[in-house]
C-alpha cells in the first residue's frame, strides 16, 4: 500500500457520508494519483467493518466487470469485487427508492448462493459449481459515490465496487438442471427493450467469477462461506435508471425480474 492509514480511514469516512447523504464524491485517484489498488481494497475494507459496527450484517459479494460488455463500458479491464449487505436485497416486483443510490443503473447478471465453503489458491470451475446450491436471476443497482469522469480500477473498488442493490427472482435451479452458459438476459425499461445477452459473456461462464473470488480471497488469508450469495457480473452494459422508470429483465428459462423506481 502507497496511502497511510489515516487517509485510508478518511477516505472510507467520505464514501460513508457519501453513501448517507446518497452524494458523490471527487474521485479518489484524482486527489491521490499514487493510490494502488491494494490502498482500494483497504478503503472498501475500513468502510466495511464500519457497517457492520453499524449493525448491518454481510450476506454476500458481488463480482464486477467481468465481462467484455462491461470492461468497454467502463475502460476498465480487470475484475473488481464488494460486499452486499441484508438492506440491500428486494425481492422481484418490488418499488425502489431511487433517492436512495446515486449514478442509478441496472446490470444483468446470475447470483449464485453456497452450500459448501470455497477456498483457494487453487479454485476451478469445477470447484465452484460442486459448491454453489442454486442459481438465481439478479439485477443488480448500480451506486456510484465517486464521480464517473476518469474514475479507474481504484477509484471503483474503493467505493464497494459500485454496487447499491440487488433484486432477487423466484426461480432457483442447480448447476446440474441447466446450462449456465446461455441463460439469456432480455432488460427492458418502460416496455422498449434496452439491453440483451447470455451468461456466457461472463469469463466464458458466469460461475468461473466464482473460482476467481475464492483464489482472490485467499490472498488475503479468507474464503467464501456457505450460505453467502456470490453476485456473479454483468451480461450485459449498465442501463440508466429514473423515478417512475419500470424496469422487466426476461431470462427465459429462470423466469423474469420486475421492479419500479419510485
Amino acid at each position: 500500500m502507497t496511502l497511510p492509514a489515516e487517509t485510508i480511514a478518511e477516505i472510507a469516512a467520505e464514501l460513508a457520508e457519501a453513501d448517507r447523504t446518497h452524494g458523490v464524491i471527487p474521485r479518489i485517484t484524482a486527489r491521490y494519483p499514487e493510490a494502488t489498488v491494494e490502498d482500494s481494497y483497504a478503503i472498501q475494507g475500513v468502510w466495511r467493518d464500519s457497517q457492520i459496527a453499524d449493525g448491518r450484517k454481510l450476506v454476500g459479494r458481488k463480482i464486477g466487470l467481468t465481462s467484455k460488455a462491461m470492461q468497454q463500458a467502463t475502460g476498465i479491464t480487470e475484475p473488481d469485487y464488494g460486499v452486499m449487505f441484508d438492506d440491500t436485497v428486494y425481492e422481484s416486483g418490488s418499488e425502489i427508492p431511487v433517492d436512495h443510490f446515486s449514478n442509478v443503473r441496472i446490470e444483468v447478471e446470475l447470483a449464485f448462493v453456497l452450500k459448501h465453503p470455497l477456498e483457494g489458491p487453487d479454485c476451478t470451475l469445477d470447484d465452484a459449481l460442486a459448491a454453489i446450491d442454486y442459481a438465481v436471476p439478479a439485477l443488480e443497482v448500480l451506486n456510484s459515490h465517486i464521480e464517473l469522469e476518469g474514475r479507474t480500477i481504484v477509484d471503483t473498488i474503493s467505493d464497494n465496487a459500485a454496487y447499491g442493490a440487488m433484486v432477487l427472482g423466484d426461480v432457483h435451479k442447480r448447476p446440474d438442471e441447466i446450462d449456465l452458459r446461455w441463460v439469456p438476459g432480455v432488460l427492458s425499461r418502460n416496455g422498449e427493450i434496452e439491453e440483451t445477452g447470455v451468461a456466457a459473456g461472463v469469463l466464458g461462464h458466469p460461475a468461473t467469477g466464482v473460482a476467481w473470488l475464492a483464489n482472490k480471497f485467499h490472498q488475503h488469508g479468507a474464503r467464501l462461506e456457505a450460505g453467502e450469495i456470490i453476485l456473479a457480473g454483468s451480461f450485459t452494459r449498465p442501463m440508466w435508471v429514473s423515478r417512475g422508470d419500470e424496469v422487466l429483465c426476461d431470462y427465459g428459462p429462470m423466469g423474469t425480474i420486475s421492479c419500479r423506481f419510485v
